[in-house]
């Protein structure tokens, strides 16, 4: 009898077993082969000791931690698509593995690819519907901008884990982008209250009070994360400076305009040039502001306004408020010229003053209002309290 026929069918499954069995221990070397490789930063001998893992044991409970190691190597490397392609793979053999969807839907989200990401979260909820994969499917929601539906992920999560902070995180950052802010800070409160060491909803606290403009309870949150996570205090001071609205901090001459003269002043006071009849001088200010500032913006002198103070308190009104004298001059409304200094976050600020015919003018210096209603750099527009300057009480 021929000794193949003498095989049994238990023999074969036996051998069968034994050689997967062997070809799983072989991908586990690989694979630890490639964890060494990795922690050595030695990218690309891992790339090849994970691809070698994969290739003994594809459908091993170590194909996947190969995957994800792979995936990881090749970002260390800067080739994105390959990591992408290293997911996909393994997707194609193992396509009921949630965690391999979830991680190419971080990957996705990682790169800007919001609608890849989507489609990836929702394929690992289809799979597995748990408050984890619902939290990220919320999150690339809310990064697309479909409020709605983030909304309704994080409601579910809060059903399924009702204790935990996730979902009340998830849906104070829905009120938030709504411009909610007073319904955003109570879901992060809510989310404390299960747990006070979550430490990132104390963070979008403080970016909710920015973004509604109030700033110190927002500085009272970074100093709440100043001990208890540096890290997160320093991304809200960031923040934080970003959304602040500018404002002019003080200003000053630098010998030609006296702001601080009072009313009545000979023009003639204001410069050697002046003290002809129609003649004309330059001269100039310079303003500090709170942070930097849009140069465009700034040098366009269609957003700057030089004009008499109409009063804003007592003793505020041009020439205190009494009768203008017929000798009175009128400053030019617009700077002729600006200079934006982006080093020191200051303008200088040309403009003209012209005598009158009879060389007589006078004029309220310490009254002349200075304003500005440009943008800085972020973006913001000024602070209207302190989007103007007068030398008799300086910003105003």
């Amino acid at each position: 009898m021929d000794a193949l026929t003498q095989v049994t069918p238990d023999v074969l499954f036996s051998l069968a077993n034994n050689q997967a069995s062997d070809m799983e221990t072989l991908a586990n070397q690989a694979l630890s082969s490639g964890i060494d490789r990795y922690m050595e930063k030695d990218y690309k001998g891992a790339v090849l000791e994970f691809k070698r893992a994969l290739g003994l044991s594809p459908y091993s409970g170590y194909a996947v931690d190969a995957t994800k190691y792979l995936a990881q190597s090749y970002l260390r490397l800067d080739q994105t698509d390959k990591a992408i392609d290293a997911y996909k793979q393994s997707l194609k053999l193992l396509p009921q593995r949630d965690d391999l969807h979830i991680a190419l839907g971080n990957l996705y989200i990682a790169e800007g690819r919001t609608g890849e990401a989507i489609t990836s979260y929702e394929a690992a909820v289809r799979i597995y519907d748990d408050a984890v994969n619902r939290f990220s499917l919320g999150q690339a929601y809310l990064r697309a901008g479909r409020l709605d539906d983030a909304e309704s992920q994080f409601r579910k999560v809060i059903q399924k884990e009702p204790k935990s902070t996730s979902g009340y995180f998830g849906l104070g950052q829905v009120f938030g982008a709504r411009k909610k802010y007073t319904e955003a800070i109570e879901q992060f409160e809510r989310a404390l209250q299960q747990d006070a060491t979550f430490h990132d909803a104390y963070a979008e606290m403080g970016f909710t009070y920015a973004d509604a403009g109030k700033m110190a309870e927002a500085k009272e949150m970074k100093s709440i994360l100043e001990d208890k996570s540096p890290d997160l205090a320093d991304l809200l001071d960031d923040y934080i400076g970003k959304a602040s609205k500018p404002r002019i901090l003080f200003a000053w001459t630098e010998g030609s305009f006296a702001y601080y003269l009072p009313a009545k002043t000979p023009v003639s006071d204001l410069g050697q040039y002046l003290s002809t009849a129609d003649a004309s001088q330059s001269v100039s200010m310079v303003f500090q502001f709170s942070k930097s500032m849009d140069r465009e913006e700034i040098e366009n002198p269609l957003n700057w306004s030089i004009k008499r103070s109409s009063g804003n308190g007592p003793g505020t009104d041009y020439n205190f408020g009494l009768p203008i004298p017929d000798t009175e001059v009128r400053v030019s409304p617009l700077p002729t010229d600006i200079y934006y200094d982006e080093k020191n976050y200051t303008a200088t600020v040309r403009f003209t003053i012209r005598q009158n015919a009879w060389g007589t003018g006078t004029i309220d210096p310490s009254h002349i209002v200075f304003s500005f209603t440009g943008k800085d750099a972020d973006g913001n527009r000024m602070d209207p309290k302190y989007d103007q300057f007068m030398g008799f009480s300086g910003y105003f």
